[in-house]
């Protein structure tokens, strides 16, 4: 499986816009000659409005009976994460910066990923449908569930978020650019079918100017000065941890429930996701203008490029030769591109068990 991964060119992306903002952030930052910060703010509408495009009701509605698989993921993704977090956070005190802290719980409390998550399940021949509802589910759950669990973990360590003007902002920049997308499905699905390419690089770059806004923004603060580059091993070492133990809890919880493979593997892999395209978003709206913004990203960052090569590993190893052809959930997605060329493309007659 390794020999045939290649490298998201979406990541290598990221580690450009974060290396260009590190050495010459003054026209990235907030009112600076580029005006990223504008670009980031109003491509979150746009990027959900093409999600509102995109998104099949149909599909949802093939396994929305499942209510105890359901059950099993949202908790995994809105419950457990945030509780594992909390409980590591705890037990190594005041060893990571307060951001970095405050990173990691956002990660915990971002919904899943989708695209991802449904080719994955596909590749190891899990429950496709299952995995098509929960991952769209949780970006819907996620408007309302992240932003108050922010304000219970921000509360908690004596911060502050005022939930009111957070909640409406992303319902006007989320939820109604995505009902906007529903109703404009008639009409404009094929053109956005025929322009797929243009529109992926749309919305890639809306996730682009918010990472070099917020990065330069940071740089000009002064936030990365005196940082420890011991600091990314410990983020990225927390980050394997958090996977490892989301991923190994919620297949004993499989287990324990008699849930059949086909059924696990789609639980566990939209469970043990998380999703950048929606996470950078969301941090734009609900820290903006933190000049600690680019730590408060780097976990999801990360977290992001490691659950591909992980997750992909895994499901190659569970024996899929092939990947189903499923049309894609997300358009903001930007997983989809590695899963493609990671998996021969062949059309033979098999699917997904139900």
């Amino acid at each position: 499986m390794l020999s045939r991964l290649k490298l998201d060119p979406f990541v290598v992306a990221l580690a450009l816009t974060v290396s260009l903002a590190l050495l010459w952030p003054q026209p990235g930052v907030t009112g600076g000659v580029l005006h990223a910060d504008k670009a980031a703010s109003w491509g979150v509408a746009v990027i959900f409005f093409l999600y509102g495009i995109s998104l099949a009701p149909k599909r949802l509605l093939e396994s929305a009976t499942r209510w105890e698989l359901h059950l099993v993921v949202q908790l995994g993704t809105f419950l457990l994460f945030p509780a594992v977090v909390v409980a590591v956070l705890a037990l190594m005190g005041e060893r990571l910066p307060e951001a970095v802290a405050t990173g990691f719980f956002f990660l915990a409390a971002l919904p899943s990923t989708v695209s991802s998550s449904v080719a994955m399940t596909s590749l190891a021949r899990g429950n496709v449908p299952v995995a098509i509802f929960n991952a769209s589910v949780s970006s819907l759950i996620g408007v309302f569930a992240t932003p108050v669990l922010m304000a219970w973990y921000l509360h908690t360590v004596g911060g502050g978020m005022d939930l009111g003007p957070v909640i409406l902002k992303l319902v006007v920049l989320v939820i109604l650019p995505l009902a906007a997308g529903q109703a404009a499905r008639p009409l404009l699905l094929k053109l956005v079918e025929r322009h797929r390419q243009a529109v992926r690089i749309a919305d890639r770059a809306v996730i682009l100017a918010i990472v070099y806004n917020s990065f330069c923004d940071s740089v000009a603060a002064g936030v990365w000065k005196g940082q420890s580059p011991v600091l990314l091993l410990e983020i990225v070492a927390g980050v394997l941890l958090l996977f490892a133990v989301v991923y190994l809890l919620t297949g004993f919880a499989c287990r324990v429930f008699g849930f059949s493979r086909p059924d696990t593997i789609a639980v566990v892999f939209c469970a043990s996701k998380k999703s950048l395209a929606t996470g950078l978003p969301m941090a734009q709206v609900m820290f903006n203008g933190s000049p600690d913004l680019s730590l408060i990203i780097t976990p999801i960052m990360l977290y992001h490029f490691l659950q591909l090569v992980i997750v992909g590993i895994i499901a190659g190893r569970s024996g899929a030769l092939e990947a189903e052809e499923t049309e894609p959930a997300l358009l903001a997605e930007s997983e989809e591109d590695l899963v493609a060329d990671a998996v021969p493309q062949r059309r033979q007659a098999s699917s997904p068990a139900s």
